[in-house]
């Protein structure tokens, strides 16, 4: 095997084997905890620009089908495993892990200590790293790395966007051959970096999704005439997203419900007056406790992000579309996990959560937020 170099902004370095496309690549180092579902993180584009650790020793073990990506293509910057499987074995595989990186030209690296790298990254954060097949001097590739871009400051959901406007139409549960059923609801989803299962969870509800640019006017939303606004995951850091905001602003002054996930979710903190900040490792993995404090039920969620919202935890803040407070919170950090914006009478009007209620590849404890939406949209939240 080719010898590959990786090294960290603060000047920590592994050689390890190359894996997947040969090359160089720079890109934000963070660790996810997931012992499964490596497909579906590889092709979120939540993880555009950012270099991957897998905590887990063994990754490839299943291959990749056709069947499980959640956008048209890898986005990660970079990844990182210990021990790759040699020969995959699943009935639904296509190919093996380290084919489709080196078909998609994302570098990698395998063969190192994964668990002393999470561990520093653990003490010191998540920091800039670059791999190299090509540079063999930990210095050169230190140069390299300190000199590219940082995720803080980075506007980043433009560039995984969808470019063109399409439609998710509402599934019918009549079966084949039988005539479509009308919608219950029609919303706009506004395509910040849209893992494909979202859309899937709300036709199954019931709802034409029509998802949308990053770039849409609040005058785009409201042609579609939505019942509701719902704004997806994404990469980069929610400060340096302005246009965005304005739109949840003026459609939270058109009194639209909205529902909002990860990025989204950060947006909605910034649109109601509360500041974001950058965690110092972030939350990724599926394994993740959360506590929905209307309820007080843990769920088991799926993460992915380096930004929360700084919000009070246990007090209402009035802003000028209602009363916003914190539904949910991570029972490790007590970081925010959901926010909710309710009127002068109590009544729910918009709401979101930091994780993935999708949750490809699982977990499913919060598939029910896709059932409050509507419920909120069709005013009985």
């Amino acid at each position: 095997m080719k010898p590959a170099l990786l090294v960290l902004e603060d000047g920590r370095a592994f050689r390890g084997e190359a894996y997947g496309a040969e090359g160089e690549t720079f890109g934000e180092a963070v660790f996810n905890t997931g012992m499964t579902g490596y497909q579906e993180t590889l092709t979120d584009p939540s993880y555009h620009r950012q270099v991957v650790v897998m905590t887990a020793p063994h990754v490839g073990n299943t291959g990749v089908n056709d069947e499980d990506p959640e956008s048209r293509r890898i986005w990660v910057a970079g990844y990182v495993v210990r021990d790759p499987a040699r020969v995959p074995s699943n009935w639904r595989s296509r190919r093996s892990l380290d084919d489709e990186l080196r078909e998609q030209g994302v570098v990698g690296i395998s063969g190192i200590d994964t668990r002393a790298l999470t561990r520093h990254l653990r003490e010191r954060g998540a920091m800039r790293v670059g791999i190299s097949t090509t540079e063999t001097d930990p210095a050169r590739l230190l140069e390299r790395v300190q000199a590219s871009a940082e995720m803080k400051g980075s506007e980043l959901s433009s560039e995984v966007s969808t470019t063109e406007a399409y439609v998710v139409p509402a599934w019918s549960r009549d079966g084949a051959g039988a005539p479509p059923r009308p919608p219950r609801f029609r919303v706009v989803a506004l395509d910040l970096g849209i893992k494909e299962m979202t859309p899937q969870r709300m036709s199954e509800r019931g709802i034409e999704v029509h998802v949308l640019p990053a770039t849409a006017t609040l005058d785009d939303v409201l042609a579609v005439q939505p019942d509701g606004l719902f704004y997806s995951n994404g990469p980069g850091d929610p400060a340096a997203t302005k246009d965005q905001i304005g739109v949840l602003q003026g459609a939270l002054e058109q009194g639209l419900p909205y529902f909002g996930i990860c990025f989204g979710n950060q947006l909605f903190g910034r649109a109601l007056g509360f500041g974001t900040y950058k965690l110092k490792y972030g939350h990724r993995g599926i394994n993740q406790p959360v506590m929905d404090r209307t309820t007080g039920k843990v769920e088991v969620t799926a993460h992915n992000h380096g930004f929360a919202v700084d919000a009070p935890l246990d007090e209402p803040t009035e802003t000028p579309y209602g009363v916003a407070s914190v539904s949910h919170v991570c029972l490790n950090d007590d970081v925010v996990e959901g926010l909710e914006l309710r009127d002068a009478d109590g009544n729910l009007k918009s709401f979101s959560v930091q994780y993935h209620p999708e949750a490809a590849a699982g977990p499913h404890d919060a598939a029910y937020l896709f059932d409050r939406f509507c419920d909120l949209m069709g005013g009985g939240a």
